[in-house]
């Protein structure tokens, strides 16, 4: 089976490579290094010659809701159509837990992609996964100043790597539609874990101060609220973890 991952090369997408690669595929890489643009469409056609399932990767860094609606519609709606008209059997895409409860504006870019994936002709699974250990790292960076303003609220992260494998497996299966949500093993405070990430060297030294923001983040809106498969990696173990 020809399996294809668009973002292949990024935080996710390259151990979801790792893991077919694990299991004795080679999955074609769609990334601009390899000559596909998913915004723009260029290069998907080719390669996706003889597959027949793809795994949907692809993002863009960005807090800007126009930003991200815009690329996730055109990244999306050109997958889509590339993928039917190679004759894909399976589209598996990967979103947010809570990503219809909180109003950010990186939320509604996937709140688009994931109404084209479902409106589209190719059978789909989308995975919602919860924010990853990275998360409070990213948080930190997008914050300027001698204090770090963080959100208040609880999260479940969990790692990466985790979600590469489980979105492997499901490349594996049968599409299924809305996959149970994957969440961490522990529910954790996003400013405990700023503080530790910058006790640990990770982040600029700095006081962290927890800030209420609505829309629902802080109220709760990024933990599961089903049942679902849950990960090993605890955020403190994955602070211990030499990074690459």
């Amino acid at each position: 089976m020809r399996i294809a991952v668009a973002g292949g090369t990024g935080v996710v997408g390259r151990y979801v490579v790792e893991a077919l690669r694990a299991r004795g595929y080679e999955p074609a890489v769609l990334s601009r290094a390899t000559g596909v643009d998913l915004a723009s469409g260029s290069g998907l056609d080719a390669a996706l010659v003889g597959a027949e399932t793809v795994v949907d990767v692809g993002n863009v860094t960005t807090t800007s809701r126009s930003a991200a609606v815009a690329f996730f519609d055109r990244a999306g709606r050109n997958l889509a159509a590339a993928a039917e008209r190679a004759g894909v059997r399976h589209l598996v895409t990967l979103s947010i837990v809570g990503v219809d409860r909180v109003r950010l504006g990186y939320y509604a870019g996937k709140r688009r992609q994931e109404a084209i994936v479902k409106e589209g002709a190719v059978p789909w699974t989308i995975l919602r996964a919860t924010q990853f250990h990275e998360f409070a790292g990213q948080v930190l960076g997008g914050v300027p100043g001698p204090v770090a303003l963080v959100p208040s609220g609880r999260v479940q992260p969990v790692a990466a790597r985790e979600v590469g494998e489980a979105l492997a497996g499901l490349a594996l299966g049968a599409p299924q539609g809305m996959a149970p949500e994957l969440a961490g093993p522990r529910v954790e405070s996003l400013p405990d874990m700023a503080r530790r990430l910058i006790a640990a060297g990770g982040a600029r030294r700095r006081p962290v101060v927890p800030v209420y923001f609505p829309g629902g983040m802080s109220a709760g809106g990024l933990l599961p609220t089903g049942r679902g498969p849950r990960g090993v990696q605890t955020f403190e173990e994955w602070l211990a973890t030499p990074k690459a």
